[in-house]
């Protein structure tokens, strides 16, 4: 665990080179537009719109109270139950500040000067910024022409450079695409020597498609793989930043000690108390969401709008023109949307939000797009 004291012996440089990419991703999303109206819906930054379950928020109440201590003897109990919750063993997880914090310590563990970092384009940030600031080389694959990762162009450049961090987003985030499961299957049995995968499901729990299913058995196997998760998307805990990171005993061991510190005791309560109730809530949550996705969809189909296929709680469509302009004119009428991803210069990326927030957003999209 990483202390004030040991903080120093660690090197500040490369603790505020993890925080670099996350407070660029925050400055990009932010709508720099005097005036806004009031009534603002913010559909840009992939957050769940229900919040915290009602058992987390009276969790939080009841424990903020005493949250003037650490209370870190309780932590072990509450690794315990958060592994549990995905049929791991403690020694198989470590917690960190939503999945931000651990990828971003997967990557300074398993990337160096001489094994790059491989994913596609593009892909979440985070990783892949997070490896250029600290001088590790990065090598990005293009995305299949229906906006898949190739796992087989993966597993050749990783090959190509005698072993690396390969790293897939799934369901990718900004496309709402996914990496099957079937592909997933070829490229663990397929990864080159020296080479660990590590796959980001933030996004797991919105995908219905049966070919989308979880990268956690290859941990339960002992696999080179490491498998983010985080409690910020379904579970509606953005500003809770709670997440955690699944893997073998040992990588788990190699990882742990570049964590921060414990998460807060406010945030790890909401979690736990989730997690009692853990398949009631995904499974409402998945529903509600999926319906409005559809509608959206639908709704898009019928005036002949192109759009990528989601699979999670955003999804991505063709406006015909530079997706930074087109964005650029909603929040002035009272939408925000996601910020442009290159080199999709056309593909603007939409949160889907509350049944009220998307009729909203029909109506401000319509409008810019017949301008």
């Amino acid at each position: 665990m990483l202390t004030r004291r040991s903080l120093a012996q660690f090197g500040i440089a490369a603790a505020a080179a993890r925080l670099l990419p996350e407070m660029a991703y925050a400055q990009r999303a932010a709508v720099n537009v005097a005036d806004l109206p009031k009534d603002m819906v913010w559909l840009n930054a992939n957050e769940n719109p229900a919040g915290p379950p009602p058992v987390s928020l009276a969790a939080m109440q009841q424990v903020l109270p005493t949250s003037g201590r650490y209370h870190y003897q309780e932590f072990r109990d509450i690794y315990a139950t958060i592994a549990r919750s995905e049929e791991l063993a403690p020694e198989q997880i470590v917690t960190g500040c939503g999945s931000s914090e651990v990828l971003h310590t997967s990557v300074e563990t398993f990337t160096s000067a001489t094994r790059p970092l491989i994913s596609v384009a593009p892909a979440y940030e985070g990783p892949i910024e997070l490896a250029r600031i600290l001088g590790r080389p990065v090598i990005l694959t293009k995305l299949r022409e229906d906006y898949t990762a190739d796992v087989h162009k993966l597993a050749e450049e990783a090959d190509k450079a005698h072993g690396g961090l390969i790293y897939v987003c799934n369901p990718n985030n900004p496309t709402a695409a996914i990496t099957t499961a079937k592909e997933i299957d070829w490229l663990v049995a397929n990864l080159p020597a020296n080479t660990t995968l590590l796959v980001d499901e933030a996004y797991i729990h919105f995908g219905e498609s049966p070919d989308l299913k979880t990268a956690l058995p290859y941990v339960r196997q002992g696999k080179d793989v490491i498998v983010t998760r985080t409690y910020s998307k379904i579970y509606g805990m953005a500003g809770l930043r709670v997440g955690f990171a699944a893997a073998r005993p040992d990588i788990i061991e190699r990882l742990t000690p570049l964590r921060m510190n414990v998460i807060s005791i406010v945030s790890a309560r909401a979690v736990t108390a989730a997690l009692g109730d853990q398949q009631n809530i995904l499974r409402e949550r998945r529903t509600a969401l999926a319906r409005t996705r559809r509608e959206l969809c639908a709704w898009l189909r019928e005036r002949n709008v192109k759009f990528i296929e989601p699979h999670a709680n955003f999804m991505m469509i063709d406006v015909g023109r530079n997706s930074r302009e087109f964005g650029t004119a909603m929040p002035r009428l009272g939408v925000a949307v996601g910020r442009a991803f290159p080199p999709l210069d056309n593909l603007l990326r939409v949160t889907i939000g509350t049944d009220q927030e998307m009729a909203k957003f029909r109506e401000v999209f319509w409008k810019v797009y017949k301008t």
